[in-house]
C-alpha cells in the first residue's frame, strides 16, 4: 500500500504534454536571446545547459529516452544513417564548389576575417554543441516526443518545424549584409532584410520537416544531428576556402 502510495504521488507530480511544451518553448526563447546577445563561449554553456533543461522537461511529462531518440539500442542505425548523411552532403558540396554556376553561394562576408583556427573551432566545437546538441535535442528530441506522445507524428513534424523555423529569427537578421548573394537576390534595403529574414524563417522550417523525418525514419536523434552538422560545419569550412 504504501508503494503504491507513493507511485500515486510520483504519477500525479508529473507535469501535462501541453505545459510541458509551453515550458520548453519558454526556454528556448530566452536560450535564443541569450545566445544572440552572448555568443562564444557563453553560447556553449547555454546550449549544454539547456539542453539538459529540456531533457528534464521531458522526463518530468512522463517521457523517455526513447521519446527524445535517444534509447541506446536505436544509436547504431542512427549512426549509420548520420555517416552516410555527412557523406551525401561532402559530396553535395564539393560539386557545388566546383561548379562556376553555384561556386557564389558559399560566399560570406564573414570569413574574410577568420584564420584556419577559427574555422576549425567553428566546425568542430561551435557547431556540434552550439548548434546541433541544443536544436536537435530541444525540436526532434524534446518537442517532437512530447507532441508525438499526445497528437502522433504528424502533428510533432508541425510543431517542431514551425519553431524551428522561429528560432532562426534573430541569426537571420544580418543575412543580408553577410551574404552576397542573398542581398542580390532580394537588396540591401528594409523590405530586402525584412525578406531575407522570412525566407531564412521557411527555409529552416522546411529544413525541420527533413530532420523531423529523419528521425522518425532512422528512430534516433543522430540521423537529423549527422545532417545538421554537416550543412553547417561543411559549410563553413568550404566557404572559407572558396573565400
Amino acid at each position: 500500500m504504501t508503494v503504491d502510495g507513493a507511485g500515486w504521488r510520483r504519477r500525479r507530480r508529473r507535469i501535462g504534454t501541453r505545459p510541458a511544451v509551453g515550458v520548453t518553448v519558454a526556454v528556448l526563447v530566452a536560450a535564443n536571446l541569450a545566445v544572440h546577445r552572448w555568443p562564444g563561449l557563453w553560447g556553449l554553456v547555454t546550449a549544454v545547459v539547456v539542453s539538459g533543461v529540456l531533457l528534464g522537461v521531458l522526463r518530468w511529462a512522463g517521457g523517455t529516452l526513447a521519446d527524445a531518440g535517444l534509447a541506446p539500442g536505436t544509436l547504431a542505425r542512427g549512426a549509420r544513417w548520420a555517416l552516410a548523411l555527412i557523406g551525401l552532403v561532402g559530396v553535395v558540396y564539393l560539386a557545388g564548389a566546383l561548379l562556376p554556376a553555384t561556386r557564389t553561394l558559399f560566399e560570406d562576408r564573414r570569413y574574410s576575417a577568420m584564420d584556419g583556427g577559427e574555422v576549425m573551432l567553428r566546425v568542430l566545437v561551435l557547431v556540434p554543441v552550439g548548434t546541433v546538441l541544443v536544436e536537435e535535442v530541444a525540436f526532434r528530441g524534446v518537442l517532437y516526443g512530447l507532441v508525438r506522445r499526445a497528437r502522433g507524428a504528424v502533428w510533432a513534424t508541425a510543431v517542431s518545424s514551425l519553431l524551428f523555423g522561429l528560432w532562426h529569427v534573430l541569426p537571420s537578421l544580418h543575412l543580408v549584409t553577410a551574404k552576397p548573394a542573398v542581398a542580390s537576390v532580394v537588396g540591401q534595403s528594409g523590405p530586402g532584410a525584412v525578406l531575407a529574414v522570412l525566407g531564412a524563417v521557411l527555409f529552416t522550417t522546411a529544413a525541420g520537416v527533413l530532420f523531423c523525418e529523419l528521425r522518425r525514419r532512422s528512430g534516433s536523434l543522430l540521423a537529423p544531428m549527422g545532417l545538421h552538422w554537416a550543412v553547417n560545419a561543411l559549410g563553413y569550412l568550404a566557404g572559407f576556402l572558396l573565400r
